[in-house]
């Protein structure tokens, strides 16, 4: 019986370590505060696009990055990943949101979707902790 071979035959691929090997740098809470705090201040203004009130956040989203620094190891990097990742879906799709409002546009549908792919991925993120 002979193997397939395609560009996603992972065979002879070379498996790194756990991530929990090595020495851990001291967690960086308030880089990741300021994170957490600026990814939601772009969720406000897509909240805003989209025609939505401003949401309360609750005690549970503002305090997850003290949690994730307290847990520490791949907890909180798993943590400032996601938030990474969210910033990272943010930041573009707030930017065409707003060019597109400046051109007369109506983007309360796409800033619907934006939104809730947001609270999808702040969701994901606070099931790590």
């Amino acid at each position: 019986m002979s193997a397939i071979s395609h560009e996603f035959d992972l065979s002879q691929a070379t498996m790194l370590p756990p991530a929990e090997t090595g020495p851990r740098e001291t967690p960086d809470v308030a880089t990741l505060a300021n994170q957490w705090e600026a990814v939601h201040e772009a969720a406000a203004a897509v909240g805003h696009l989209a025609q939505l009130g401003r949401e309360v956040v609750g005690d549970e989203v503002v305090g997850l990055p003290l949690r994730a620094a307290e847990k520490g190891g791949w907890h909180y990097e798993m943590v400032a990943r996601g938030v990474d990742d969210l910033a990272a879906i943010m930041q573009p799709g707030l930017r065409a949101l707003l060019s597109l409002t400046a051109q007369g546009q109506d983007t309360t549908a796409a800033a619907l979707t934006l939104w809730h792919e947001f609270h999808t991925s702040r969701s994901a993120i606070l099931s790590l902790i």
